[in-house]
Order: structure tokens, then C-alpha cells, then sequence
């Protein structure tokens, strides 16, 4: 009623169930779980293909973000060049970046979790998401990158990704923070970079293979290669 994707409803439903699921197996009940087994009409047939951004969109957004001194726009330098999700840019601690080596620490904190285990990792800055955190951190206070977003120990990416969204939607045709991702993921793939590192890099999961969760992963000096093939230049 409220107009949700059924992808939306199907998650949802996939939530109550577990819960039931657990209550039924703490209280010892031999029950049929009622949120089993239902049908969504039309399921899927609402779904769409997210676009993606141009490198010509890329540049010009990145340099209007450099250039504009607002603190959100810079978000799109650095969720567009680190392929980050938006909470784990704007949950950041200072003690996450080190920009003697050009690196970006995503791990889970007080007040912002990650999305799944393989969601902690190391991504190198390169480029415009270096001269981008460069300027964020000049608004940072003591301990946080987005100080605005943190009230109350709690992080509040929904804000954030409005406030950006606005602009890119505007100014992009309708184009959001989460398709700088899905670019993010295109533009590896475009310069056949290894699914693994792909995966590594994004805080993707990987489903290719059960050798995939073998050791320790590719090494940021490796990663940093790839990065450097693909990220937009600046003049």
C-alpha cells in the first residue's frame, strides 16, 4: 500500500519469519511458521536496472565537489573512488585513515556496524578520494571524519545520504550515491580486474567458489594497482 518493491516485501517477510523461526525453536514449539511459503504477486516484476555514471560525469561531479566547499558533496569523490558504502565513509574515525599510506580502514565501531564480516577490510585512496577526505578532514573534530552525522553515539547515514542524493539526483538525472557503486563495480570489471579483488575491494561477498575464502586475500599493494588503472584523473 505504501508503494514498496516487492524485493522490499520479500525482505521483510524473510525477517518475521526468522523471527518466528527463533522464538519457535527457544520455546521448544512444533509450529508451521505462518510467514512460510508466501506469495508475492507480481514478485520481481517491479524490479529495475540500477543506471550507472559516465567518466565524464564522474570528473565533473568530483571537481564541483572539490571546488564547491560543502562537506557532503564531497562524499561523491569518496564513495565513487573507494567504492564504499555510505555508512562505512561517513562512520569513519580519524584513526581509520592513514594518509602516510594512502589507506582507508572500513571496520565496525560504536556507533555504525558493518553489513557482513567480509564488509571489514582496507581500501587504498588513490586520486580524488585522497584530495577529497584531504578537505573533509579540515571540518573533522577529535574522532569522527562527518562529525555532523554522529549524535548521541549513533550514526546517522540516512542524512547524509539524503542530503547527497539531492544533489546528485538534480544534477545527475536521477542518479544516487548507491550507483557510484555499481559504477565502482563496472569500472573494475572494465579493465578485467580478478573477481576476488573485485569482491576484496567493494566488501562484496563472494559466492564464485569455496577456494575464494582460502587465505588471507590479495595484498594492498596489489589492490592499490588496480585502483590506479581505474580511477579518474585529474588534470
Amino acid at each position: 500500500m505504501k508503494g514498496n518493491k516487492t524485493a522490499t516485501i520479500r525482505r521483510r517477510i524473510n525477517s518475521l519469519s526468522a523471527i518466528i523461526n527463533y522464538a519457535y525453536s527457544e520455546l521448544d514449539l512444533d509450529k508451521r511458521n505462518p510467514f512460510t511459503r508466501l506469495f508475492i504477486q507480481n514478485e520481481g516484476a517491479d524490479a529495475f536496472k540500477r543506471r550507472t555514471f559516465t567518466n565524464e560525469q564522474l570528473k565533473w561531479g568530483y571537481d564541483k565537489a572539490l571546488s564547491s566547499g560543502s562537506t557532503i558533496k564531497l562524499l561523491m569523490p569518496l564513495l565513487g573512488e573507494t567504492g564504499c558504502r555510505l555508512a562505512e565513509i561517513v562512520g569513519l574515525r580519524l584513526e581509520d585513515i592513514n594518509l602516510d599510506n594512502d589507506l582507508v580502514y572500513i571496520r565496525p565501531n560504536s556507533a555504525r556496524r558493518l553489513k557482513n564480516r567480509t564488509s571489514e577490510r582496507v581500501v587504498p585512496l588513490v586520486g580524488y578520494a585522497k584530495l577529497a577526505i584531504e578537505q573533509a578532514l579540515i571540518q573533522a573534530d577529535d574522532e569522527w571524519l562527518f562529525p555532523q552525522y554522529l549524535k548521541a553515539g549513533h550514526c546517522y547515514a540516512t542524512h547524509a545520504s539524503n542530503a547527497v542524493n539531492k544533489w546528485l539526483k538534480r544534477d545527475f538525472g536521477g542518479l544516487t550515491a548507491h550507483s557510484l557503486r555499481h559504477t565502482f563495480r563496472d569500472r573494475l570489471r572494465a579493465v578485467e580486474v580478478p573477481l576476488e579483488i573485485i569482491d576484496q575491494l567493494g566488501g562484496w561477498s563472494s559466492v564464485s567458489s569455496n577456494g575464494s575464502k582460502y587465505g588471507k586475500g590479495y595484498f594492498v599493494k596489489h589492490m592499490g594497482q588496480y585502483m590506479q588503472k581505474v580511477a579518474v584523473k585529474k588534470l
